[in-house]
């Protein structure tokens, strides 16, 4: 009779051992799609936001080159009568709006870095999740 039951726990161990098995390819490959379903809004996110800066960065430059034609005008007048020469007011101008062009510039490349496209919040669930599986695992 002990033979008997100890055959038989072993069957409902087997059992246990498969149903368990089941119950954690289902939980993993659930895992897996949630965690691809974030990574494509998180990217999706960052797409617009990416779209969005070089919209921004499309109107300012628009907008900057006809201040910059109109201003350019009246500022090489002003700097030539300060200075007595036309060529050197030109100058001075040309030097003062690439500077600005220049910074413009370095910022709107500092938005469009690629550190602010990375998935993180995606990467940190991967690496908390996986650090759960592997905790269940070895229990």
């Amino acid at each position: 009779m002990a033979i008997h039951q100890d055959h038989q726990q072993a069957q409902n161990g087997g059992q246990s051992i498969h149903t368990l098995f089941g119950e954690a390819l289902r939980e993993t490959t659930d895992l897996a799609r949630k965690e691809l379903a974030l990574f494509r809004t998180e990217m999706s996110e960052n797409l617009r936001t990416i779209v969005l800066a070089i919209i921004l960065l499309m109107g300012a430059m628009v907008f900057a080159i006809g201040t910059l034609i109109l201003l350019t005008e009246a500022l090489v007048d002003w700097v030539s009568a300060l200075v007595g020469s036309e060529a050197l007011g030109a100058l001075i101008v040309a030097a003062i709006t690439a500077a600005v062009a220049i910074g413009l510039g370095l910022y709107a490349k500092s938005k469009l870095s690629t550190t602010t496209l990375a998935p993180t919040r995606t990467v940190r669930n991967v690496q908390r999740d996986a650090e759960i599986v592997t905790e269940r695992v070895s229990s």
